[in-house]
């Protein structure tokens, strides 16, 4: 198939429903025009495994192997959605990086790569992220750079970092991630174990660290060690 059909998508891959998608996020609260079109113009299907692109623009989470899932576009919005307003709050968005723990299939990585400078993108299993690395490649995003590592460490060659942003659930927030946040910025990540996990927002301010609890999320754990 023609790789700009591919990414257009058609029948239930198609424009039109990637738009009852955003409007979908927009009943549930999703506000920022800009985290919707990013959503609304980024193709999910290809992000997922051909059996499933059907089911691309439900709001659900989906498997993409290795026991791991692409997230529900909900809270991918929601999550670029704080990010986007502490990011805001402290300065320009195009001079901002962040750091993402949990690659997987890199569409929570997309969209963040569209409205953000860089994106610095950790993920432990080594052949998940050679996928992720190819695709990204097919669809000409060249403001990401991709490591295979443990994340609970962060990335501190880079830090510090405007924003960091983890698709996996921690028991508590990695003491790295807070020392490699700038002041001002903010960590979006899911906090708990497999009964109970809540979203939270860090914000370091003024040398001190607030924690916010934002709502009942459900992520695959965030594993140490790497996966060759």
């Amino acid at each position: 198939m023609n790789s700009s059909i591919q990414q257009e998508g058609i029948g239930m891959t198609s424009l039109r429903t990637r738009e009852r998608l955003v409007q979908r996020l927009i009943d549930q609260g999703i506000q920022q025009i800009a985290v919707l079109e990013a959503i609304r113009t980024t193709p999910r299907h290809l992000f997922i495994e051909e059996a499933l692109a059907h089911r691309a623009y439900e709001d659900v989470s989906l498997p993409i192997g290795f026991d791991q899932t692409i997230s529900q576009p909900y809270i991918v919005a929601r999550m670029t959605e704080i990010v986007l307003s502490a990011l805001a709050k402290g300065g320009s968005l195009e001079k901002a990086n962040v750091l993402e723990l949990g690659t997987g299939c890199g569409y929570q990585t997309t969209i963040l790569a569209q409205l953000v400078k860089r994106v610095y993108s950790i993920e432990r299993i080594s052949a998940l992220l050679q996928k992720t690395k190819e695709r990204l490649s097919q669809l000409g995003i060249n403001n990401i750079q991709l490591k295979c590592a443990d994340g609970r460490y962060g990335w501190p060659q880079h830090a510090p970092f405007d924003a960091i942003i983890t698709t996996a659930a921690a028991p508590s927030i990695p003491k790295a991630l807070v020392e490699q946040l700038a002041e001002g910025g903010v960590i979006v990540i899911p906090v708990g174990n497999s009964q109970r996990q809540e979203l939270q927002v860090c914000r370091k301010l003024n040398g001190k660290v607030e924690v916010e609890s934002v709502e009942p999320v459900v992520f695959v754990p965030l594993l140490e060690g790497v996966v060759r």
